[in-house]
């Protein structure tokens, strides 16, 4: 018994002292390959940093190749906006000139987009290259649309130009020989009434009780106030010329019309008075195009001579009378 006990003993001492340099031999071999490895990242980054590699000329080369396109964008643009402002120019003093229409204003078109709206660019190392070619894209898309707005209401207005002929509000709403103490400016002033500084939406036409208001444009009759207040504009007439035309005659002693009416240019349509909030008889009127007040003294025929004039009254005064018959 004790023999084969102590034959039995060496064999499995054999079995232990084989299988120990085994994963010995495989743990060296790991660590061989570790340190390889991370020898061979450390001379990598070495010679990446003192170097360059295939990898970097290339991204370099893309990268210049990248902003050499941004520059040529940007010149693009500038040559777009360029024949933009030449259109532009072109529309505000040759074509509207030729309908005799107001230059076309929508408001906050040229206001630029605020800057949390390129934030996601600043990260990047060409962030001002790349910002401001979007702003410069974004501006031009909006002076596209501001000009793309405006030619197609010259379509329409080529469309419709005998009707716009008569429409724009292009005559004196009153009897000029009948004016009275010049013409209250249009534009900031000292209130008369209010001694505080306001802005005058319209001209002031004094003249006498009664005098005739006429209409400056064929247009549709949008609304009448009645109220004879002592405060605002009184008795008044807002007409409709279509085209992105309205006009407003205030302060009236009489209204001649009713909403909805059709009238023509020259037709008689109130009396001035001294309803409202006024020192004073006279008439105040207003042109509003596309929304926005502007000066009726620029729709005035202001070359027709004296003698044309009240030839041109005579006709009227005719024409009212044959109306009211």
């Amino acid at each position: 018994m004790k023999e084969k006990e102590i034959g039995f003993a060496p064999q499995q001492f054999t079995h232990e002292v084989v299988v120990a340099p085994f994963r010995l031999r495989t743990y060296r071999f790991i660590r061989r390959i570790l340190v390889g490895f991370i020898c061979i990242s450390i001379v990598n980054g070495l010679f990446s940093y003192f170097f360059y590699t295939p990898k970097m000329y290339r991204i370099n080369r893309e990268n210049s190749e990248l902003v050499l396109k941004y520059h040529l964008l940007q010149d693009k643009i500038r040559t777009l906006q360029r024949r933009t402002e030449e259109i532009r120019h072109r529309d505000n003093h040759v074509y509207r000139a030729l309908f005799a229409t107001d230059t076309l204003a929508i408001e906050g078109i040229r206001t630029p987009y605020p800057d949390s709206k390129y934030a996601s660019l600043e990260s990047d190392v060409h962030a001002s290259l790349m910002a401001g070619t979007w702003k410069s894209m974004d501006a031009l898309a909006r002076q596209l649309y501001e000009e793309s707005v405006s030619l197609d209401e010259l379509q329409t207005l080529s469309k419709n130009k005998e009707r716009l002929s008569t429409a724009i509000p292009a005559f004196w709403p009153i009897d000029r020989s009948l004016l009275r103490n010049g013409i209250g400016s249009f534009g900031w002033r000292i209130h008369p009434l209010y001694h505080s500084r306001k802005f005058h939406k319209g001209i002031d036409l004094a003249g006498n009780v009664g005098d005739p208001i006429y209409a400056t444009g064929d247009a549709t009759v949008e609304s009448i106030d009645t109220r004879n207040s002592t405060r605002g504009y009184g008795r008044q007439i807002l007409l409709n010329h279509e085209f992105g035309y309205k006009t407003r005659y205030a302060h009236l002693n009489r209204i001649l019309v009713k909403p909805g009416d059709k009238v023509v240019r020259g037709q008689l349509i109130g009396e001035l008075g001294r309803s409202g909030g006024v020192t004073g008889p006279h008439l105040h009127y207003e042109v509003i195009h596309q929304g926005t007040v502007v000066n009726p003294i620029n729709y005035f025929n202001k070359n027709m001579s004296p003698e044309e004039y009240e030839h041109l009254m005579s006709e009227l005064r005719e024409l009212n009378l044959e109306k009211d018959e």
